[in-house]
């Protein structure tokens, strides 16, 4: 286990809710100026409800649930999660090898902490989620960025994986479904990234968030499952699936062989006990949020709002000349390609900050998810059908005339 309480330099480590952008947007809206926020999945501010029966679990479990509990979790938490995950073919996680979270963020940290020392290295796609690349940095790691290929559906390209590990590389993360991009990897992606990890020893870190916002009748595949042999760590929660994103409530699982692992797991075990417990009242509705989600499949369905906003999204940016988009197959994003030469645009930052400028619209670019060149950026389309037609009028008027100085 790496020593804990060094001092780390954060050096080229973006988040989506930092920097010029962010700061702009919020100056505008301390003068009273209207904005409408593309930039962040929090589905709460547009009008997506939890479920009842999630909602229910919480207020008549708060009288059992005012004392810490297990620094893993409630034990009917965790046992809700093994079976979820048995659903999910990862099979042999004990309650042992479950642990809660104030979110999955906590635990991403946390397992970044307990894994590295000075200079290891992590692969991290690209794009990504960039909480990944700050808890890998942060642990005292390097961040070493694979491609995901927008050609293929934004699949991770086997070959740069390849090439890209060291002796250092202790292990390699994917997202899947993915954010930003909203692709989904089929098995046979999957199965080649477990044939690179188990050839040079790797452990596996999937951050599954997204698996229950599928579309178009798609399947969801956890790595783990197709990896028994390996040791994986398998991040999940609710606050995507159930909209309750302020309830902070997510886990991890350990699964297959930990022989090898068994100082990094006493290090999860110390961290994740140094921090008490996580949220014990959003702990406690795990059981009832994880048997049955209607209300959610009804919006991914053909008809339901988020598939109606997918497809409405798509479609308009691919009709606004100089910009392209790959249709999300997952989740609430799109990750849309601009023409950078047409419009001169050499920062993409400058780009969602010139349009935040004129049109109160807030965007994150695409290098707050360490994607390298200015050509692309993020739109969540959780905001419904009439805010996202105007927001996409107004990027289309806006690119009529733009030409980055």
């Amino acid at each position: 286990m790496k020593t804990l309480g060094k001092s780390h330099k954060l050096d080229n480590v973006c988040y989506d809710i930092r920097g010029p952008v962010m700061d702009e947007a919020n100056r505008m809206i301390a003068e009273g100026t209207e904005i409408l926020k593309l930039n962040i999945g929090n589905p709460a501010p547009f009008m997506f409800r939890a479920p009842k029966d999630v909602i229910n679990a919480m207020t008549d479990s708060l009288s059992d649930v005012e004392g810490y509990s297990d620094s893993k979790g409630l034990l009917s938490a965790r046992e809700a999660i093994i079976k979820y995950d048995e659903t999910k073919g990862i099979h042999g996680v004990t309650v042992d090898d479950v642990f809660t979270g104030n979110g999955a963020s906590e635990l991403i940290t946390l397992s970044m902490q307990a894994l590295l020392d000075n200079g290891d290295e992590v692969l991290v796609p690209a794009p990504d989620y960039p909480l990944w690349t700050a808890s890998v940095t942060l642990a005292g790691g390097n961040a070493i960025h694979y491609i995901c290929d927008e050609r293929s559906d934004w699949y991770p390209d086997i070959d740069d994986i390849k090439s890209k590990i060291t002796d250092k590389t202790k292990g390699i993360v994917i997202i899947n479904p993915n954010n930003p991009t909203g692709a989904l990897y089929p098995e046979e992606v999957l199965q080649q990234i477990v044939d690179v990890a188990r050839e040079h020893g790797l452990i596996i870190y999937s951050d599954e968030i997204y698996d229950r916002l599928l579309m178009d009748g798609n399947k969801h595949t956890s790595i783990a499952s197709l990896c028994p042999d390996l040791f994986c760590v398998t991040f999940n929660g609710l606050s995507k699936s159930h909209m309750i994103a302020g309830f902070r409530c997510g886990w991890m699982s350990l699964s297959g062989d930990k022989s090898r692992v068994k100082g990094y797991i006493e290090g999860i075990n110390m961290l994740s006990s140094m921090r008490l417990c996580s949220n014990v009242p959003a702990q406690s509705v795990i059981p009832a949020a994880l048997r049955s989600n209607d209300q959610l499949e009804s919006m991914l369905l053909p008809g339901g709002r988020i598939y109606e906003q997918r497809e409405y999204i798509t479609k308009r940016l691919n009709d606004i000349d100089g910009i392209t988009a790959v249709k999300p197959k997952a989740a609430f994003y799109i990750f849309p390609k601009i023409d950078a030469a047409r419009f001169n645009i050499r920062d993409d930052e400058q780009f969602v900050l010139d349009f935040l400028k004129e049109k109160h619209i807030l965007l994150v670019h695409g290098g707050g998810f360490h994607w390298e060149t200015p050509d692309h950026f993020r739109i969540v389309y959780l905001p419904d059908l009439d805010q996202l037609k105007t927001s996409m009028d107004e990027l289309e008027d806006f690119l009529k005339t733009y030409r980055q100085k």
